[in-house]
């Protein structure tokens, strides 16, 4: 398979095989090679990571770049609107909610070791900050450069190319293109309103998946949180196996929810990670991973890659911001701020005769008719949202709606969201009447 992506890539790249060129049948080119098809899918699959070709086995393929680079395909494809388009593509924090940083920077300074190439896990007072607030007693605690980074690296650390990864569907587009990117097979683990469904985990774990990746507490796409009842079937289901659960608490202290974890009853392998970047800003970079701590251990061998470790800096500014009476009093204004705003449009939807369910979060994921059609009419009324097919691991119809930063005045939004609801789509056949 390698060879074969390899070497296609190198025909690509030279030209040999020029950008347009529709590619043989997979079977086709398996018999010529004198390989299986399965070889040749999953080549295509790798170049398709890298953006040099697109397609699908069975529809056909197609050389679509010539300057193979990894990268995430669903995040570099998000939208990038126009002026005077009201973009609710990007689910992230209203900067005006955020709290100042002057004070936090200033007093992170006194930092120990400042400027030191000690690569420590994590700074004591960010861990004896954490530790107070974390949903369980872990062995050892990581300070990473955001949410996603911790992700990725624990990805990376913990599951061999080829091994089966289990992720809740629909999920967040960047966990997907993480997920991707380590060339694991993908388990999708259907979801409904209590989280991860059981019967869906139990035929994923059938297929012995190193890891199962959730989010634990406000799911980013669609608001839902993991009930009580689901977390004990969770619980029970994941104790008759050997697999290892990631949790992404990507929404962090801005969600209305308790802290919860898996690593109350599954201690020995659940790695809880919380991210500070929607409570207290993006550009601090601050995540902390929590797991048992041999797993910690591999997941900071593994960023010695890279930087090693994250800024000191950084770490001691979340540290003294987690503690701060005042943060905590702006923290819990901008959640009671961001409930307002989605509850704003959810109200007007169901004025118009939709049905949202009111979750939490920073976005609406809504039904719609047809995802293609939402998409192209929401964009010719200057509304730029993000397909739900992002967000999927399986097709279906909907569109995920930012409301961190919507306008007082949704109306024209609801008018328009109502125009592509699954509502809409019955009146009208309603009011066509019979068919002859």
């Amino acid at each position: 398979m390698r060879g074969i992506a390899i070497g296609m890539s190198a025909l690509i790249r030279s030209g040999a095989v020029p950008v347009g060129t529709r590619l043989p049948p997979v079977r086709d080119l398996a018999h010529a090679l004198g390989v299986s098809p399965a070889t040749v899918s999953t080549a295509w699959r790798e170049l398709r990571q890298y953006r040099v070709v697109s397609g699908r086995g069975r529809t056909g393929m197609w050389v679509s770049g010539d300057k193979p680079t990894p990268r995430p395909l669903r995040f570099a494809e998000m939208n990038r609107s126009g002026h005077g388009v009201l973009d609710l593509t990007l689910a992230v924090p209203d900067p005006a909610l955020l709290p100042p940083l002057g004070e936090a920077m200033a007093r992170a300074s006194a930092v120990d070791d400042l400027n030191s190439y000690a690569r420590a896990p994590i700074v004591p007072a960010l861990e004896a900050a954490v530790q107070a607030r974390w949903p369980y007693r872990p062995e050892a605690f990581l300070a990473t450069n955001g949410g996603y980074e911790a992700v990725h690296a624990a990805i990376q650390a913990l599951v061999m190319p080829g091994a089966t990864l289990a992720i809740e569907d629909p999920t967040a587009l960047r966990l997907l293109d993480i997920a991707e990117h380590s060339r694991a097979q993908i388990a999708p683990v259907a979801c409904d309103a209590e989280g991860p469904r059981p019967d869906a985990l139990a035929a994923a774990l059938a297929r012995k998946p190193s890891v199962f990746l959730f989010q634990p507490r406000t799911h980013s796409a669609t608001g839902c949180g993991v009930s009580p009842s689901r977390w004990h079937e969770l619980a029970v289901l994941l104790r008759g196996h050997d697999t290892l659960v990631i949790e992404d608490d990507g929404i962090g202290d801005i969600s209305s929810r308790p802290a919860a974890s898996l690593g109350s009853v599954l201690p020995d392998r659940t790695v809880h990670i919380r991210s500070y970047s929607k409570s207290l800003g993006p550009d601090l970079r601050v995540a902390v991973l929590s797991g048992p701590r041999p797993i910690v251990e591999r997941i900071q061998a593994y960023r010695s890659f890279g930087a090693g470790w994250t800024s000191r800096l950084l770490q001691a500014a979340t540290a003294w911001l987690i503690e701060d009476r005042e943060t905590e009093d702006l923290v819990e204004r901008a959640r009671s701020t961001y409930a307002v705003r989605r509850r704003r449009l959810i109200a007007a939807l169901r004025e118009r005769g939709m049905s949202p369910a009111d979750e939490d979060g920073l976005s609406l994921w809504l039904p719609v008719a047809s995802e293609q059609f939402a998409v192209l009419t929401l964009a010719a009324r200057r509304f730029a949202v993000e397909p739900g097919s992002k967000f999927l691991a399986h097709p279906g119809d909907f569109v995920r709606v930012a409301t961190s930063r919507l306008p007082e005045d949704v109306s024209e939004l609801a008018d328009a969201l109502a125009l592509v609801s699954p509502e809409a789509a019955l009146r009208a056949v309603s009011d066509a009447g019979p068919a002859y």
